[in-house]
């Protein structure tokens, strides 16, 4: 069994600390724009637009992570105190409400880029968000949160920043899981983007991010306390509708002649 006691932070300068959850959060976008600019450059795309369209994501994802978080996983407490909302650095942030938030602002997006369509905009940006995935569920193993049940498993992590206890990794479940996905989407999407029609990636990522996602809440703790008398906790039930959108979206591409725009 692995013992896990790797502090969060990186270094302190005065009042100032860099931790590995903030820094891979924000790599994960330094990345991602990486990734973006060459496809938008092999599509011919503006980069201008490119960099409208970044913003968006920073917006739509800081913002409904974080409200994702307030709403589904404790309500009442922000409800009660909703200057905690805007205290970000004190963690909780949802992936299911950042799955909202980017789905919003690449709605807007296009709404003033007329140019593009939705679907070929996720297509492509779903790419990175499973990277991104990835990092953050990495800075989740480097913050001892988001942990898993009691087990006796030889892989077994005990976070001695929680308790003494040996747990599933659930962080490095997810984690594995994510890389898979980014390197699965951009490999198909490198070798068939020209043919592919819109939203077949995009869905592709629903089921597979969202479908692992269902199956991990298994191994792993609650987040809140109301979750303990439910058959499914929130993860679960939040993941459902996503991954239903990803097999309609699949089914759509698969009988209809709607190809891809150019």
């Amino acid at each position: 069994m692995i013992t896990w006691d790797i502090s969060p932070d990186i270094i302190s300068l005065g009042p100032v600390t860099i931790r590995w959850y903030g820094l891979l959060f924000a790599g994960s976008f330094i990345v991602g724009l990486k990734i973006m600019s060459d496809i938008f450059k092999k599509e011919s795309r503006s980069e201008k637009d490119l960099n409208d369209l970044v913003w968006y994501m920073i917006i739509g994802t800081v913002v409904g992570a974080r409200l994702g978080h307030c709403l589904f996983y404790n309500p009442e407490y922000y409800f009660s105190n909703p200057i905690e909302i805007l205290k970000i650095y004190r963690g909780g942030l949802a992936s299911h409400g950042a799955a909202i938030g980017i789905l919003l602002a690449i709605y807007l997006f296009v709404k003033r880029h007329p140019k593009f369509g939705f679907l070929w905009i996720m297509d492509r940006v779903v790419i990175t968000v499973a990277l991104a995935g990835f990092m953050i569920r990495m800075g989740n193993l480097f913050n001892s949160e988001i942990i898993g049940k009691a087990t006796d498993v030889p892989w077994a992590f005990t976070f001695l920043l929680v308790d003494n206890v040996p747990r599933h990794p659930a962080q490095l479940y997810e984690a594995i899981a994510c890389i898979i996905i980014f390197v699965i989407l951009y490999a198909l999407y490198q070798k068939k983007f020209e043919t592919l029609k819109e939203g077949y990636i995009f869905g592709l990522f629903l089921i597979g991010i969202f479908g692992f996602r269902f199956f991990v809440e298994f191994f792993k703790e609650n987040q809140s306390g109301f979750e303990e008398n439910m058959m499914l906790n929130m993860g679960q039930i939040l993941s459902i509708p996503l991954v239903i959108a990803g097999v309609f979206l699949l089914f759509r591409t698969s009988n209809s002649s709607f190809q891809k725009k150019n």
